[in-house]
């Protein structure tokens, strides 16, 4: 099958993160607010230790009777700063934080509504939603959460080591010996984070499948008796998520206490030189003192760092899936032959399409034509290539060999918005938004006036229910239409199409969820749709097509017999075997 080319998929992890971050460059003056409140953050802890140092030795050393008042302010002062500075650092950039994940977000679904149908084949709804919700919102903390924590504390750990080599740079010379086997232990666990976060994401994939797969077939979960299947497949994703979550707390688990026994190895250190200096008057005890506390204050940040590394890697695993999807490649947009109307002519030139190597051709060699306002019936076994044949039509897919061309020019040449626009289908699957009736009919056609929706769900014979419902055509069908019955949701998807106005029209089993008594309605209302259209129709039941121009017969991708009704009875070939299968049936 014939897909474009995927753009690289950006994996490192740093390219990752400066692309998540390039999104917040519109927003970078309230960032910058949210780092002025972490500097102001910072600096407090700084100053905490410095007045340690104004207590000890004004109250112990020097007896200076302005410490009684000065040491009270200033803690008050001190704790002001650092609440403003905390609100601040945390409420600005993660008002940025949101906005990137909107943009993120918008952007997502954008390009789900531009992927080719051929990377919805091969990617399951459940994966769809779960990069939509779940993995975004972990972009949500490798964006702000984590960018907060990690740029406050590490200006913590700076003004707090700035500070200690202004009162003892020798001191803090030994302080800074581990610095090298910290900073390879981080990149470590930085990496086990990454590898962990990613299985948690596929695990979470797998639990939102389970999940959607079973809430969408609950009728049919409950007439097998399924439930405990469906529990036991839900249980297996729901412990895979768990353990792989147990993973990554385990490594956040072990990473934090190794990080701190190591730092305590250069605590130890410094204490002992420092005690040293202390017993032989080489330092103050104020110094000592205000020296001790920046040093116990540097173990906190220091530890909330290594705890950041967790979710800022979940964040940065979620970004790596979101971009994956970016950026695939769009589907096509065609070139830009338009037409106001086309006439209707159809033609298949050569026509072969593979969905998989491995499963061969689909459709085989196909060539056929249909004049402007005719009717062409395929019919054939399941597997034969109906549906595959007209979901060329609209370019779902294109052939690998040959071409279809509509009014003699090959689809790849319109824009693809245009063509669509001549064409209306209406399937076997039928699709109803969590809207009122009316909305429904009126989806693809914004500019239809109140009275041409009207006309079209008379057509369809809408009204016929609707006339009986408290607010008409107003009324809301439910999610996926589930508070009509079959045929009321297939009659608003016919309606749909009648209001579209398409000169080409495919009906793919159109009738097949209606009664008698509303196929014969249907039919009639269908047969004057068809009236100066070219329409294609795929059936099972061979009744509702023995007044089509023409008829094909598919078997194994190819075009295997092609008639009118009677003409294809009378040659007793594999239409009249079909016919006589149904008719006995």
């Amino acid at each position: 099958m014939s897909t474009p080319a995927a753009s690289p998929v950006v994996t490192n992890p740093g390219q990752v993160y400066r692309r998540l971050l390039g999104y917040a460059r519109p927003y970078l003056g309230t960032f910058l607010v949210g780092v002025f409140g972490m500097a102001l953050f910072a600096a407090t802890d700084a100053l905490l230790a410095y007045l340690v140092k104004i207590f000890l030795g004004g109250a112990f050393i020097e007896h200076d009777p302005r410490v009684i008042w000065i040491v009270p302010l200033g803690a008050i002062a001190l704790f002001f700063l650092r609440g403003a500075g905390d609100y601040v650092s945390t409420y600005f950039p993660a008002s940025v934080g949101r906005r990137i994940i909107k943009a993120l977000r918008g952007e997502l679904f954008a390009k789900y509504l531009r992927l080719p149908v051929a990377w919805f084949d091969a990617t399951s709804t459940a994966d769809m939603l779960s990069r939509l919700t779940f993995n975004i919102e972990q972009v949500a903390e490798a964006t702000t959460n984590a960018v907060t924590v990690l740029i406050r504390d590490t200006l913590t750990i700076i003004v707090l080591l700035g500070y200690l080599f202004w009162l003892n740079w020798q001191l803090a010379a030994f302080a800074l010996v581990l610095a090298p086997p910290i900073s390879w232990l981080i990149r470590r666990i930085n990496s086990s984070f990454r590898r962990y976060s990613t299985r948690i994401q596929n695990s979470m994939a797998d639990v939102t499948r389970v999940s959607k797969e079973t809430l969408d077939a609950q009728r049919i979960v409950r007439v097998f008796n399924a439930q405990q299947r469906q529990q036991r497949e839900f249980e297996a994703a729901n412990e895979l998520n768990r353990h792989s979550n147990m993973r990554l707390v385990n490594a956040r688990a072990v990473s934090n206490p190794v990080v701190q026994f190591v730092a305590s190895i250069g605590l130890a250190i410094v204490l002992y030189v420092a005690i040293s200096q202390v017993q032989s008057s080489a330092m103050r005890v104020d110094d000592f003192m205000s020296f001790l506390t920046a040093l116990l204050l540097v173990t906190a940040p220091l530890r909330r760092l290594v705890n950041v590394f967790g979710p800022l890697q979940q964040g940065i695993a979620a970004g790596a899936s979101v971009f994956a999807v970016l950026d695939a490649a769009n589907e096509d947009e065609g070139a830009d032959h338009r037409v106001a109307r086309a006439r209707g002519d159809i033609e298949y030139r050569g026509v072969t399409f593979t969905y998989r190597a491995d499963k061969g051709p689909v459709l085989r060699g196909i060539d056929l034509t249909l004049a402007a306002g005719r009717t062409l019936a395929i019919v054939g076994r399941s597997g034969s290539g109906k549906s595959t044949l007209v979901a060329l039509l609209p370019r779902f897919y294109d052939p690998e060999a040959g071409s279809v061309r509509l009014d003699g020019v090959d689809l790849r040449r319109y824009a693809l918005a245009n063509l669509r626009d001549q064409i209306a289908v209406v399937s076997q699957d039928i699709v109803l938004f969590a809207d009122t009736i009316r909305a429904n009919v009126a989806f693809g056609s914004p500019d239809a006036t109140p009275g041409a929706i009207e006309a079209a769900a008379e057509a369809a014979y809408v009204m016929d229910f609707a006339r009986e419902l408290p607010e008409g055509l107003d009324t809301h069908v439910g999610d996926r239409g589930a508070l009509l019955s079959g045929g009321q949701r297939q009659r608003i998807s016919i309606a749909r199409a009648i209001l579209k106005d398409a000169p080409v029209l495919v009906l793919d089993e159109a009738t097949s969820a209606l009664d008698t008594e509303s196929e014969r309605h249907i039919q009639a209302a269908l047969a004057r749709l068809q009236q100066g259209r070219t329409t294609l129709v795929i059936a099972h039941r061979l009744s509702t097509v023995e007044q089509a121009d023409e008829i094909i017969v598919m078997d194994e991708g190819a075009i295997v017999e092609r008639g009118a009704h009677a003409e294809l009875l009378a040659r007793g070939g594999a239409y009249a075997q079909l016919h006589r299968m149904q008719f006995n049936a």
